[in-house]
């Protein structure tokens, strides 16, 4: 049996890391699958930031073909009947009468915990394993996101592809992008353009004062959020306000609104180095066929790192070892917030070969199909 109906259920954590994963995946099921879908929300106000229109005092509402409904910490709509499939994203808890509504249907959902994504090797042995309900006649299984064919793959439109090669082809649409963000279209000979969507980390303490001092212009294009405010402490400057710019040096930084999705895959397909975080815009700057540096989210002991290491292991296998090196000094460095002098000056004169590495990383990656594909296969397997 096709499915035809799925609720996507999203707890905000990070602001903007899960709701971005969970917005991407509801829309493109939507789009590429014909798909009818309603996201739950519960917190609005957060995700309105990435998706401009958006009434975040508005309890259901259609939005680019997705129905978007808040979802209420009580008091759940009784008169809610569950959808084909269910997805709860990133093991957030389903109200107690939705899931007593999924039993009573006499075709039951097909129920998936979206969990987060990993390189590391037992995501294979773990991916769609089964966990039965212990009191309700229901099955969840788990489904990893992975860079692999016995993983859940990774999120990306069927046209993402094809409209960013088109978009880096186009120098007057490159153009209109920057002027937009009141940047000049222009680049200064040798200039470096960088985004910078990070969380906290010591790293700009010694990096800023590093481009500042370089023997090259750079630009960084910030948007307002957590890399900003690292910025402006090391700088001694009160957090600026979109479109103003400071300079020190050779380093001028431009700080962005923060804006929709597709406006941040055109920042990360215009720039020449991207510095992301967490996991949506991780996946994003891969599809940007861009060299960048994730800044994995913290864990506890130091749990990420492995995360970390395990992804460098898949990416470096095709690099040359010298640019293998500075990527993982860099990564590295990074992560732990210590001193970027040695490992910047390595990454520089990698970067022509990692820009090589990052225009055939996409095709590879894809090789056995997108996330959202795959979730309609096996929801489609299930419900036979």
């Amino acid at each position: 049996m096709q499915p035809s109906s799925w609720d996507i259920f999203c707890a905000v954590i990070d602001n903007y890391g899960d709701i971005g994963v969970s917005w991407r995946l509801a829309r493109q099921l939507a789009h590429d699958h014909d798909q009818r879908v309603r996201l739950w929300v519960d917190d609005l106000q957060s995700f309105a930031h990435i998706a401009p229109g958006l009434d975040a005092g508005r309890a259901r509402q259609r939005y680019q073909s997705v129905e978007v409904c808040h979802w209420p910490a009580s008091e759940w709509p009784m008169d809610t009947q569950p959808a084909d499939v269910v997805i709860e994203a990133f093991g957030c808890p389903l109200p107690d009468s939705y899931l007593a509504a999924m039993a009573a249907r006499s075709r039951r959902p097909v129920w998936f915990n979206l969990e987060y994504l990993s390189a590391e090797d037992w995501v294979e042995d773990c991916h769609d394993m089964a966990s039965p309900h212990p009191q309700l006649p229901l099955v969840k299984h788990f489904f990893f996101p992975g860079f692999t064919r016995r993983t859940g793959g990774l999120l990306c439109e069927r046209t993402l592809l094809e409209e960013r090669v088109a978009w880096q082809a186009d120098a007057a649409v490159q153009v209109a992008f920057w002027q937009g963000c009141g940047v000049p279209p222009q680049r200064q000979a040798g200039e470096l353009r960088i985004s910078v969507f990070s969380y906290e980390t010591t790293a700009f303490d010694s990096w800023l004062p590093l481009l500042a001092a370089a023997d090259r212009p750079v630009r960084l294009l910030v948007p307002r959020g957590k890399a900003l405010s690292e910025v402006a402490r090391v700088f001694g400057q009160p957090l600026p306000e979109p479109g103003t710019f400071w300079t020190r040096g050779n380093l001028t930084v431009h700080t962005l609104p923060l804006t929709d999705q597709a406006g941040y895959d055109r920042l990360l397909w215009s720039c020449d180095l991207n510095l992301v975080r967490g996991e949506d815009s991780f996946v994003r700057a891969q599809w940007a066929a861009r060299p960048f540096l994730w800044h994995i989210y913290p864990q506890e002991e130091d749990a990420h790192l492995v995360k970390l290491e395990a992804f460098l292991t898949r990416y470096e296998r095709e690099l040359p070892q010298e640019a293998a090196h500075a990527l993982t000094a860099a990564m590295q460095a990074w992560n732990n917030g210590v001193s970027m002098e040695g490992a910047w000056p390595a990454l520089l004169s990698a970067l022509p070969v990692l820009a090589d590495h990052a225009r055939h990383w996409p095709q590879t990656v894809l090789a056995h199909g997108d996330l959202a594909a795959r979730l309609v296969q096996s929801a489609r397997i299930r419900l036979q």
